[in-house]
């Protein structure tokens, strides 16, 4: 439920504030909010554990997550409507399949393979707005930028498969360590935000649900679940219920082509996860 509002949050933000300026205010919101967690929670000796290695770790994943991530992710939101950026973001679970094959040198399976075929035929129907024989796309820059944001998400989690930290505390430090650098492009650039309108409102928002309460309970249910599958497989429900946030607060008139498109990515990412699954079983 969290989920399906940010796309909603980063337009409304976005209508006022710049990508830098956006990712200022919910990376600062989030790091009050994860150390009010782990306050509660009383772990904060996970974080005051940790080894220096482990503590230049959080700083290059804080680069990649959220200082890199954010700044492309957020750019496309920028480009795009919310119902072409929100569904082409989704593919990052397919990306993930695809960069594992070098990166940790698993293989593709041939269900993989139709999975990412029946996936970016989705793209490419959003991304083209549903004139395929024209194949011109709405805006190349922001649907590269869309897809680029999955291959970061992607390697991000690939290198958390690694990553020994605890999982909150982790994701406390990368923010933490990520938000010096946010600050100094965002004086860089934009400046500071001068008002506290709905942009700043809608941010803070983002950097207390997105960047922060919705991870906790993903990652609690994810621990509490027998079975993770039948978890995941609730993910689904978030593009089509986003949809009707957009509809409703933004005022975007959802086109076929996103429908069409959605449907087609879903699908390809059902697939995939539910040939996996059988395979894991056997």
């Amino acid at each position: 439920m969290l989920w399906s509002t940010v796309a909603t949050a980063f337009k409304l933000s976005l209508g006022e504030l710049s990508p830098l300026q956006l990712m200022l205010v919910a990376c600062a919101t989030s790091v009050l909010v994860l150390a009010c967690i782990l306050t509660l929670q009383r772990r904060w000796q996970a974080v005051i554990a940790l080894s220096p290695r482990q503590y230049l770790i959080s700083v290059l994943m804080g680069l990649l997550n959220p200082v890199l991530y954010y700044l492309v992710l957020f750019e496309a939101f920028d480009r795009l409507p919310a119902q072409e950026a929100q569904p082409l973001n989704y593919t990052w679970a397919l990306t993930l399949t695809y960069l594992s094959v070098p990166l940790l040198g698993q293989k593709l399976s041939r269900s993989d393979l139709l999975a990412g075929l029946v996936c970016y035929s989705g793209v490419v129907v959003i991304a083209t707005r549903g004139d395929l024989l024209g194949l011109e796309f709405s805006d190349s820059i922001g649907v590269g930028m869309a897809l680029a944001s999955t291959v970061i998400w992607a390697m991000y989690w690939i290198i958390n498969t690694r990553d020994t930290r605890d999982p909150l505390a982790g994701l406390f430090l990368n923010f933490l360590f990520g938000l010096p650098l946010i600050l100094l492009l965002c004086l860089a650039t934009a400046g500071l935000p001068k008002d506290i309108g709905t942009g700043v409102l809608a941010a803070v928002y983002i950097g207390v649900f997105e960047m922060g309460i919705a991870f906790v309970l993903w990652s609690r249910a994810m621990r509490l679940a027998e079975n993770t599958s039948q978890v995941s497989n609730l993910i689904f429900i978030s593009p089509f219920l986003s949809l009707v946030f957009i509809h409703f607060i933004l005022g975007e008139t959802i086109r076929p082509s996103t429908y069409i498109g959605l449907v087609l990515i879903i699908i390809g990412l059902w697939w995939q996860q539910h040939a996996q699954f059988r395979f894991y079983r056997r």
